[in-house]
């Protein structure tokens, strides 16, 4: 049921909650208001019967040693006019020896209490009435007949009056109520409708929107509770937005750094099919093969950069330690090509078990790595550190893990350190590269949440080398 009314519309299920309560509600109203008639009715009456009571007790006389009853005869005209039906009475001894009147007029439901008058309902000849009773002490007592000093008097009427008096409050209570029925129901409407309007006019404005605006929806004019909505489609269109600017950077990219190598790889194709020196042939399928094994290398590192841009995150447990130790004997290879001196260094111990991205911190560490052993001359020593540092009190304590690399080679200028890890920026190198290496590995410590950095090694001008750091708080 409640899955059915979900996929209703909010419109539809508000008046589906809202409009059966109103109608229990009023139902409530309607039992209570013939109730509320009911009592009122009998509460005027019973006043009119208790007048005639008195007016009869007014004129009750035991001078004679007996009961004698003066009837007010045109009290009991006018009461049945005003009852609009028949009355009956009775008055009698204590002892009921001694009774005047419609002796056979049923007896009171409790006993009757000297100067409190009791109301009930009664049948009499099997007619319902509405009967009162009245007891008073005799001011003095009865010489014949009876020995009770006490007089009760008792006066019955039809209900003939008192029906049509309540059905009328009753279809009173009841037109007011189904007039506030009515006026409820279209007031919820109206306050549901213009409640939703909001919701409207975003529907409009999302509706009427061209495909390529992805600025944020306007949040003005919105209800509270439909800020989160806007919120929450907002930070889906950045999301969007930025998944959007980085393949258009991809393609701009790779339209603008492979270019030029296919361009360079077919003019060295056309020389070697023209060349007849065997030797020259093969000299130029030897620069073919490098510059295809660059342009691989290249497009891999687009490849990185793209996938640690928008690759979906998934965090695992995972040990820096152990992943640096894999990437840097994997590169030994490498290193023994240019006779340079790769070691490692733990940092904070054997171990270090972090929550991270395993897959692109390591190709974070193989690009940094590379351009350590690609920019540093034969002979240079390169070192790769992981682990788990303490943060400094300035930054509120704490740990913060660590992948660094640090050469002894010729490093970067003040004006490149400021213009590095930008895609593309190669600096004043004389070796060839793409400029990616440490683009890539940025990217991945802004995913969890750090930074990179890079500083001098040494103060030494001649080969200040180059520390490069992946730093993120845990």
């Amino acid at each position: 049921m409640l899955d059915v009314l979900h996929r209703l519309s909010l419109r539809r299920t508000l008046l589906l909650v809202l409009l059966p309560g109103m109608l229990l509600v009023m139902g409530l109203e309607i039992v209570v208001s013939w109730r509320t008639a009911l009592g009122a009715a009998n509460a005027a009456y019973d006043r009119s019967l208790l007048g005639a009571i008195k007016s009869m007790d007014a004129n009750i006389s035991t001078a004679s040693g007996g009961l004698s009853v003066e009837l007010p005869y045109r009290m009991l005209e006018f009461f049945e006019l005003t009852a609009n039906g028949r009355v009956f009475y009775r008055v009698a001894s204590g002892d009921g020896l001694v009774e005047i009147g419609n002796a056979d007029l049923p007896a009171p439901p409790r006993p009757l209490v000297n100067g409190q008058p009791q109301f009930s309902d009664a049948m009499y000849y099997g007619e319902p009435i509405r009967l009162g009773s009245y007891a008073r002490t005799l001011d003095q007592p009865l010489s014949s007949g009876s020995n009770s000093s006490q007089v009760v008097i008792q006066i019955g009427e039809t209900l003939e009056s008192r029906q049509g008096f309540t059905r009328r409050l009753v279809m009173e209570a009841l037109a007011r109520d189904v007039l506030l029925l009515l006026a409820g129901v279209a007031l919820l409407v109206a306050a549901v409708n213009w409640s939703l309007r909001p919701l409207q006019r975003l529907r409009q404005d999302v509706l009427q929107r061209d495909p390529q605006d992805l600025t944020p929806l306007a949040s003005h004019n919105i209800a509270d509770d439909v800020q989160p909505l806007v919120e929450a489609i907002n930070h889906h269109v950045m999301r969007y937005r930025e998944a959007m600017e980085a393949r258009r950077m991809f393609l701009d990219d790779a339209s603008h750094q492979l270019r030029t190598p296919l361009t360079t790889l077919a003019t060295q194709v056309g020389f070697a099919l023209r060349e007849p020196d065997p030797a020259l042939t093969k000299q130029a399928l030897l620069a073919i093969k490098l510059q295809v094994e660059e342009t691989v290398r290249q497009t891999n590192q687009m490849l990185s950069l793209a996938r640690a841009d928008t690759i979906e995150w998934h965090m695992e447990a995972c040990d820096l330690v152990a992943l640096a130790q894999e990437v840097t004997r994997a590169a030994w290879p490498q290193a023994r090509q240019k006779q340079i001196d790769l070691g490692f260094e733990p940092l904070g111990g054997a171990q270090a078990e972090v929550n991270a991205h395993a897959g692109l911190l390591k190709e974070a560490l193989v690009n940094v790595l590379h351009n350590a052993l690609h920019h540093t001359p034969v002979g240079a020593k390169v070192t790769v550190q992981a682990g788990i540092e303490p943060l400094d009190l300035a930054a509120g304590g704490g740990q913060q893990a660590v992948l660094r690399v640090i050469d002894n080679g010729p490093g970067m200028t003040p004006d490149e350190l400021a213009h590095a890890g930008e895609r593309f920026f190669r600096g004043s190198s004389q070796v060839n590269g793409s400029g990616l290496g440490l683009a890539i590995a940025k990217a991945i410590a802004q995913r969890h949440g750090g930074r990179l950095y890079l500083h001098a090694t040494s103060t030494d001008s001649t080969r200040p080398g180059l520390t490069v750091t992946l730093r993120w708080a845990l």
